[in-house]
């Protein structure tokens, strides 16, 4: 399987660098599906989403379609899924995503389509695939949305969990001892990112690109 988990995007051209090295295909030959699903529950300016957009779209990829788990039929979700050959997991709430995963039937699908696709996270859409999730706020949200609770369990494809926009001021316990203390609740490492910053795995390699600042804690 392949994955590029970022904090915030294809925000520079390091990891621009990594999504086309994954995808092994000239540009005018990807064709990405983007899965806004996480950002549904998100309330206010949405500044953060469009320039996820704008920044696929300037990279002038050969299909960016938008893949709504949430709103699609299963049988129209897996065709639209099958073109492309990069899915793009935008960021929200994380629990939110996870419960669609579920529903929509993606999760029993996920195993065979990623054995020739790239998985591209932003923030929630990079920590659903750890094995656990952490964010209690969030958590609470989703379960007032959706009127039960959707667990801390994430789809388990890494080894490791990611804890996005490290550092950031937009964002409250981000700071190095407070990301320290919760990466204590996990069994294995946390890759702390901020929105420059990113994982890439490329079956059992796993390696950080960046342009700005990131923690491992183990």
């Amino acid at each position: 399987m392949k994955f590029l988990l970022t904090s915030g995007g294809i925000s520079n051209k390091t990891i621009e660098k990594s999504f086309f090295d994954l995808a092994g295909k000239p540009k005018e030959e990807i064709k990405v599906a983007y899965i806004p699903t996480a950002a549904n529950v998100e309330t206010g300016d949405k500044w953060w989403m469009i320039k996820d957009l704008v920044d696929l779209k300037n990279m002038e990829l050969g299909q960016i379609d938008i893949v709504d788990i949430s709103a699609l039929q299963k049988k129209m979700m897996i065709e639209r899924l099958k073109e492309a050959n990069v899915f793009f997991i935008e960021g929200g709430n994380t629990f939110y995503l996870m419960h669609w995963i579920k529903k929509s039937g993606l999760i029993e699908l996920l195993p065979d389509l990623l054995k020739t696709r790239v998985w591209v996270g932003v923030s929630a859409g990079s920590m659903a695939v750890g094995r656990g999730i952490l964010n209690d706020e969030d958590r609470q949200i989703a379960k007032d949305i959706l009127g039960e609770d959707v667990g801390t369990e994430g789809l388990g494809y890494v080894d490791f969990s990611i804890k996005p926009h490290y550092l950031s001021p937009l964002f409250e316990g981000r700071d190095k001892a407070s990301v320290a203390k919760e990466a204590e609740q996990f069994e294995e490492p946390m890759y702390a990112l901020d929105d420059h910053s990113a994982v890439v795995v490329d079956g059992d390699k796993v390696k950080v690109v960046s342009e700005g600042k990131w923690e491992k804690f183990e």
